[in-house]
């Protein structure tokens, strides 16, 4: 990785490596059993937060555009996430949706012009396998739709970056702004899923609060942030590796505040990660838009 690249993959880094603290933020401090109310709060008061900063909406094209990156990067992808995470054991949610890097591959080939190259399949397959060391336990029996959810979130990830990246964003239209429609249309997109199939807690106690704030203002608004501006500095298959680093800072949490173990495949799970994000990242300055 080219030192003209080395800041802006560190930047982006710390978006997964904030998601990553969602599982331990939900089970210590959010209400049990209310993961469409965590996603609805987590996307919906940043979007607007950042809509009412900016004091600008969406024109011509980009209504629909802004409508269809907050489903893919926010409203979708979270809501099958969590389908996901319920009906499956969290370890063969997380390595079906260590596709994604794969995905954007292929993508960004057909989208971007970006070439599929040995490097990128070899990352592909290094950080598939980490995420399986790191987080698979035993044999189940798989659900259908548990596991369709996780590859339909992997998908919806992928495209989304994907085309935030052939996109781009329009001209004179600053990153806080662009997050805050995303964030908006996504959350605008959970709130109805959530009335619908959940109910508000009876009461919500200070560590409740301090674990949706948490959400809503690291877990979106800062970590989107990061998250959209390294996808427009660096390629589209480069951020998607950096995605991976969600599990591993996940299962590095648990071992320091859960007193969780980590045995050696676990980390050389982690290891191969590591590398694979490495491997993946540009070995030039030519590493994309700088929007």
């Amino acid at each position: 990785m080219g030192l003209t690249n080395a800041p802006t993959a560190a930047l982006t880094a710390l978006a997964p490596t904030v998601w990553g603290s969602t599982y331990l933020v939900t089970t210590e401090l959010l209400p049990p059993d209310r993961p469409l109310l965590a996603t609805t709060v987590r996307a919906l008061p940043g979007g607007l937060f950042l809509l009412a900063l900016g004091r600008r909406l969406p024109a011509g094209v980009w209504w629909w555009r802004a409508l269809v990156l907050g489903v893919l990067n926010i409203g979708a992808f979270n809501a099958l996430l969590f389908v996901a995470a319920y009906r499956l054991p969290g370890g063969i949610a997380a390595v079906l949706l260590s596709a994604q890097p794969t995905f954007v591959v292929l993508l960004a080939a057909l989208l971007l012009g970006e070439p599929v190259t040995a490097r990128h399949a070899l990352a592909c397959a290094l950080g598939a396998g980490g995420v399986a060391l790191l987080v698979l336990r035993g044999a189940v029996a798989p659900d259908t739709v548990g596991v369709l959810a996780a590859v339909g979130g992997a998908l919806c990830m992928a495209s989304g970056i994907t085309l935030t990246k052939r996109w781009g964003r329009p001209e004179g239209v600053g990153l806080p702004t662009f997050t805050g429609w995303q964030l908006t249309a996504g959350g605008a997109v959970l709130l109805p899923v959530w009335l619908s199939l959940e109910e508000m807690p009876d009461r919500l106690t200070g560590a409740n609060l301090l674990g949706f704030g948490y959400l809503a203002g690291l877990g979106a608004v800062l970590s989107y942030l990061l998250w959209f501006r390294g996808i427009a500095r660096l390629p589209a298959v480069a951020v998607s590796l950096l995605a991976l680093g969600s599990p591993v800072v996940a299962a590095l949490l648990g071992y320091l505040v859960k007193d969780q173990t980590l045995s050696a495949l676990q980390l050389l799970g982690i290891a191969a990660v590591l590398l694979a994000v490495v491997l993946g990242q540009p070995t030039s300055s030519r590493s994309g838009r700088t929007t």
